[in-house]
């Protein structure tokens, strides 16, 4: 007799109950042909989110509020003033503002604090009829590669609950690839949309930094940190690209240009590009022998397209680490000086006098790599280190950034592994934090340039783990990046 595990026996029962959709136009099509609802699809989602619980994706699920919501879009369907994004049930990472709504940014010093706004992006979702499901585990402040630094405890890949979902936005990555939300919303300072994507099989976009308002989002560090989707399609991502960018008089970094109709500029590409790959991602001894076979056969294949596919030498690539490190820490110690045990969130129960609450409710709030960045920060900012450290990453950060920008001039994109490895399991890195640091060697570039990224599932090891490979461009170029990425996902996979 065949015995099945209870986990089996709920997979099967999910698989005949629910039905996953590519897309949102797909969805919209089968409400319009009466198929399903809008709150059909929430209590799909609500019930992936209970069968997949233990993967720790979610913080906080908004059950109810989003069946209420769900039932306001229906209605709004059947009057037909409905907005673009009805029927697309979507998640954001926990460090998101949704105003009425906790906050944590994954961390035990934001306990208990409801944002008193909401962020830009929230509010074009919500204008646009989106439905937020809930908020996602993440990286303590966003300050990791793997999702393993939360106060609530790391986040499982679906692949496999072994091994990592990849970080900051695991959660939101995880959400979207088991099913239990159509997208998601993450933020990436070095890779943080674009890595735990590529672990988890999906696809994950890093807009040119200032196409999205960084207003409402918890702040790591200020020059890097951009919004954007996470999603099963090209198509789903530039939709959502589409409605939530744009000038933002609340954030006088977003550039004041106008926004492609990326959605309708889709079509199959036209006329043969060059794509230029840095010759050092394949030569290095730390990337994974089938991200580089991966790397080789995407480049035969844009080849035997017509499509001109050479090697090029990025000999700053050993910098972007370390150059990428000293900046954004000097800049979290600066962002993260509000959190104080004082004026909201966590306060130590332990604190006497008002430098007590300070020190106790800072060192007992913050995790330990959270504090290693802290201090980091602190100490390039010093006297006598500031000009050793933090200026000279400035004018690394501005070679890294022409060098990058020479290259596009030549070539139309750059391709690149998004990670040098699968997701490695659970705990393997979490004691090294160099070890950490150098696997987002492939991801800090386009951050440290500004310029965008999106992170494409092209496949998988012979262990069943996704691998991803990266898509660069120029700046607010991403309506071509779209294009292209779309292009290539459709490529023959054999």
């Amino acid at each position: 007799m065949l015995v099945l595990c209870h986990r089996t026996i709920s997979f099967f029962i999910f698989a005949l109950m629910t039905k996953l959709y590519p897309t949102l136009s797909h969805i919209q099509a089968d409400i319009q042909q009466g198929k399903t609802s809008v709150v059909e699809l929430v209590e799909m989602y609500l019930h992936n989110i209970k069968l997949y619980e233990h993967l720790n994706a979610f913080n906080e699920v908004f059950g109810d509020e989003a069946v209420i919501m769900a039932h306001h879009v229906d209605l709004k369907i059947k009057q037909g003033t409905a907005g673009r994004l009805a029927g697309m049930v979507i998640a954001i990472k926990d460090n998101i503002c949704y105003k009425g709504h906790k906050v944590s940014a994954s961390s035990k010093i934001l306990d208990g604090f409801t944002s008193v706004f909401s962020s830009t992006v929230v509010e074009r979702l919500l204008a646009q009829d989106a439905i937020i499901i809930g908020r996602c585990n993440c990286d303590e402040f966003a300050m990791g590669g793997s999702n393993e630094t939360s106060y609530f405890g790391p986040v499982k890949n679906q692949a496999n609950e072994g091994r990592v979902s990849g970080g900051s936005s695991g959660g939101s990555a995880v959400a979207v690839q088991a099913g239990m939300c159509q997208a998601a919303l993450g933020t990436d300072t070095g890779g943080s949309i674009r890595q735990p994507a590529a672990f988890c099989g999906v696809v994950g976009l890093k807009p040119t930094y200032g196409r999205v308002s960084r207003y409402g989002l918890i702040a790591y560090a200020s020059s890097f940190d951009q919004a954007g989707p996470i999603t099963n399609s090209v198509e789903d991502a530039a939709l959502l690209l589409e409605v939530i960018a744009g000038a933002d008089e609340h954030d006088a970094t977003v550039a004041n240009l106008p926004v492609d109709p990326y959605t309708q500029n889709l079509q199959p590409t036209t006329g043969k590009k060059r794509i230029a790959y840095i010759s050092e991602a394949l030569n290095s001894d730390g990337v994974d022998p089938e991200i580089k076979s991966l790397l080789n056969t995407y480049s035969e294949k844009l080849r035997q397209d017509g499509h001109v596919v050479e090697p090029v030498s990025f000999d700053l690539l050993e910098y972007v680490v370390p150059t990428y490190y000293i900046l954004t820490t000097a800049e979290a110690s600066s962002n993260l000086a509000r959190f104080d045990g004082v004026h909201y969130g966590y306060r130590s129960r332990n604190a006497t006098d008002l430098e007590s609450t300070y020190k106790r409710s800072r060192s007992e709030g913050f995790g330990k790599e959270v504090k290693r960045r802290i201090m980091l920060g602190t100490f390039v900012l010093s006297a006598g280190y500031y000009d050793a450290y933090y200026a000279k990453a400035q004018k690394i950060r501005r070679m890294i950034r022409d060098k990058t920008n020479a290259i596009l001039q030549d070539y139309d994109f750059i391709l690149i592994p998004t990670s040098p490895t699968p997701a490695f399991e659970i705990g393997e890195n979490i004691t090294d934090p160099v070890v950490r640091y150098l696997a987002d060697i492939f991801t800090v570039q386009a951050s440290l340039a500004g310029i965008p990224a999106i992170s494409l599932p092209l496949g998988n090891n012979t262990d069943g783990l996704p691998l991803g490979l990266q898509l660069l461009t120029k700046s607010f170029a991403e309506a071509e990046l779209l294009r292209f990425s779309k292009y290539i996902l459709e490529l023959p996979k054999n």
